[in-house]
This record gives C-alpha cells, sequence and structure tokens, in this order.
C-alpha cells in the first residue's frame, strides 16, 4: 500500500523526523489559503500521485503527444510545467494548483496514460546548502532491516548504484536489538557529515529506523533529505509504503488508501482477497498458489501464447471467489481463452469445478476455456464439468492444458480471420 507524501509526512513527523510544514488541498482555493497561512514569499505546490519524477512530469492537457512521450522515456531538460513548481507569490500558487488539480499528470513512472491529480501539497519553501538521501527497507538478502544513505540526493537511487556505488553507504540492524545509536553516528561521518549536522541527521536516521518499525513500512525513503544553511537536517520528500500483510493492525493508515490510482481490476480482485496482475497477453490464468501461477505463466510462454495475468485464487477460495475471478478474467477484451490450472491441496477441486460452471452459467462465457483440476476431490470436480453441459475442455497435465489452450485460442483467431 502506498502513500501520499503528505501522509507519508505526517507519519514520520510523528516518530521525531523533522519535515517542513504542509497542508493538504483538494482545490485551488485551499491551495492558497494553505500557503497564506504559513505566510512568507516562498512556497512549493506537489501534485499528490503515486509515482516518482513529479517534478519533470508533463501535463496531458497541454501538452503534445511527442512531448508526452519524451517524458515517459526519461529524456532531460522537456520544457512545460511539471508537478513540483516553486511560487513567489500568491497568484503563483493559485496558477500551480489550477494547473494540477484536476489533470492529467505523465511521469516516467505513471506511463503515457498518466495520472490524474486530485490532491496537491502546499509546502512551505526551503534553504538547501546540500541533499542527501535516505532509506529504510528490508535487505531479503540476509534477512535484516537496511539502512542506506548516499551524499547524491535528489537522484534516483538506482542511477546512483549504477554510475557511483560508493556514494551509497550503509548499515544493517542486529535483528535482536535493533539498530544502534552508533550505527546511525557511523552512517552520518560516513557521509562527511560534522558536528552538530552529524548529531542531527544521526536523530534523524534512528527516526526513520522507528517509524518503519512503527507503522510496518516496506519501505521509508526520503529523497532529498536537506542540509539548511544552519546545518540542520529536514526530510524535503517522503515516499512510504506499508506491508499490506499487517494493514489489519494498522487500521487508521489503511483508511487513507487511495484505489484511484490503481487499477479498477485489481481493486476489484483485492475485494475478494485474490491476488491480480494485469498483464500483456491473450490467454487469461486462474491458478492456486503463486508458485503453481508462475509455472503456469511459463508453459503458456513455452507453447507459444502470453498470460493476460497473474491470478492467485489462494489455498482456500470459495465458490464466491471463483466465481469472481472468472468474471474479472473475462472483463479484460485481450484475453481470447482461459486457462484454470488447480492443484488441490487445502484447496478443494469440486468447490472450484462448482465456480467455474456458476461463473460461465452467468457470465454466457464465448471463449475457450480449458480446466486442469489435481489433488482433493478431483473426481468429483471433473464430474461436475462434465455433467455441467458448458463447453469447458478438460486437460489432465499442465502441459496438456497449456497445449490445448493455445490451440483452442489460434483456432478462434483463425476462424476470426477467415
Amino acid at each position: 500500500m502506498k502513500l501520499h507524501e503528505y501522509q507519508a509526512k505526517a507519519l514520520l513527523a510523528r516518530h521525531g523526523v523533522t519535515v517542513p510544514p504542509g497542508t493538504a488541498a483538494h482545490n485551488v482555493d485551499d491551495a492558497v489559503a494553505a500557503a497564506e497561512a504559513f505566510g512568507g514569499s516562498f512556497w512549493v505546490v506537489k501534485a499528490q500521485v503515486h509515482a516518482g519524477g513529479r517534478g519533470k512530469g508533463r501535463f496531458a492537457e497541454v501538452e503534445s503527444p511527442d512531448v508526452l512521450a519524451r517524458v515517459v522515456r526519461g529524456e532531460a531538460d522537456v520544457p512545460g510545467k511539471g508537478g513540483v513548481q516553486l511560487c513567489r507569490s500568491l497568484d503563483e500558487v493559485r496558477a500551480a494548483a489550477a494547473c494540477m488539480l484536476g489533470n492529467t499528470l505523465v511521469t516516467k513512472q505513471t506511463g503515457i496514460e498518466g495520472v490524474v491529480v486530485k490532491t496537491v501539497l502546499v509546502t512551505t519553501g526551503a534553504d538547501i546548502a546540500s541533499e542527501l538521501y535516505a532509506a529504510v527497507l528490508l535487505d531479503r538478502s540476509n534477512s535484516r532491516i537496511l539502512l542506506m544513505a548516499s551524499s547524491e540526493g535528489g537522484t534516483e537511487i538506482e542511477e546512483v548504484a549504477e554510475h557511483n556505488p560508493e556514494a551509497i553507504v550503509k548499515v544493517w540492524a542486529d535483528p535482536i536489538t535493533g539498530l544502534g545509536a552508533w550505527q546511525c553516528r557511523q552512517l552520518a561521518y560516513q557521509l562527511g557529515l560534522e558536528g552538530k549536522t552529524a548529531r542531527a541527521a544521526a536523530k534523524m536516521f534512528r527516526a526513520l529506523y522507528d517509524t518503519y518499525l512503527a507503522i510496518d513500512a516496506s519501505m521509508v525513503e526520503i529523497n532529498p533529505l536537506i542540509i539548511t544553511p544552519e546545518g540542520g537536517v529536514v526530510a524535503l520528500d517522503a515516499k512510504i509504503t506499508i506491508d499490506s500483510n499487517a494493514e489489519y493492525r494498522q487500521k487508521e493508515i489503511a483508511s487513507w488508501y487511495d484505489a484511484s490510482e490503481d487499477d479498477p481490476t485489481e481493486v476489484e480482485a483485492a475485494s475478494y482477497h485474490l491476488n491480480f496482475i494485469k498483464l500483456d497477453g491473450n490467454i487469461g490464468c486462474m491458478v492456486n498458489g503463486a508458485g503453481l501461477a508462475m509455472a503456469t505463466m511459463d508453459i503458456i510462454q513455452q507453447y507459444g501464447e502470453s498470460p493476460a495475468n497473474f491470478l492467485d485464487v489462494g489455498g482456500g477460495a470459495r465458490t464466491d471467489q471463483v466465481k469472481a475471478a472468472i468474471k474479472i478474467i473475462t472483463s479484460d477484451p485481450d484475453v481470447r481463452g482461459i486457462l484454470v490450472n488447480i492443484f488441490g491441496g487445502i484447496m478443494k477441486c469440486d468447490v472450484i469445478a462448482q465456480g467455474v460452471i456458476q461463473a460461465v452459467a452467468e457470465v454466457g462465457l464465448e471463449l475457450p476455456l480449458v480446466v486442469r483440476l489435481a489433488g482433493t476431490n478431483v473426481e468429483e470436480g471433473k464430474r461436475l464439468l462434465r455433467e455441467s453441459g458448458l463447453s469447458i475442455i478438460p486437460a489432465d497435465s499442465m502441459a496438456d492444458a497449456a497445449e490445448k489452450v493455445v490451440a483452442a485460442v489460434r483456432a478462434e483467431s483463425s476462424a476470426g480471420a477467415k
């Protein structure tokens, strides 16, 4: 679960991270009022979308397709106004908010379709002496929490890793004792910080780690983490992702979830507790278990076609979940055939069969449907399918299922071409 920047900063501030004052606004008048309340003569208006590269992004309503394509390719120096705008007057704040709200921001990470901006963050401007990068995440290579930082803030960490890996310094928290204060100080000194700035940075690193633990994050990233001319350390930007498996105990944060930027089909699948990811192929897949799902996608590729989705119904799916899965697959106009591949352990093959039969009866499926069942209650499941009177193609093995669904899709395509 991704958070918007204003949400991430609110959580960071609760746990001792210094962030600039900011207010989320959903309309132009509120954005101007927020800037006026802060006072001063320098503000920043930032589009709140779940994508990086906002400052270099451009708005679809005012740019040509060629310009937007260049943005998606990540080409530098594309002229125009982006999703982060510096403002020196209230009129400029009003213009920036009007430019963003309700319009489609295209960045390198959104793809050409972009994302509609529904909220902006109005924050005070900052004086910057230098920029750092800091992040806390799980290092899966050694099963430890990693605190990493770089002196090259404001740059994507992937670029730093590729072109100047020496600029990235890392420390790992002990699984039992956690992150030591000495490690935070060590990290600050390795970045070349001294005196009160080093102490402030060490305190900040500890606060980032504490935030990560307290909110069940999968990533906390600050880019840039700025050093002010007075030697202060401030999280100027923030990106936080919450572990979805922990949403049940992070109820407040879970209530902040913004589904508007997610694929509607994936949102619907999640409402049925289905693991679904849209892909670019033409054969829809319904499988139980992530490993079997990956193997199913691989074998479809091996027989010459591509999967249209990853869909794992889990180990104990109910009939209504199976029906929902079939309906979600068939809602994709790119799907030309469906492969159901179930190995019944906890999952019972007769339950899968009942769900498939009900879904096909309700949807009125006209696509080729291949079903391979194995495991618990397999004979009963096969009997139900056989006696359903529906045009369901049975398969005995994964290879048999993949071969049959590919052949059926190609036959349909050939018939349509004629």
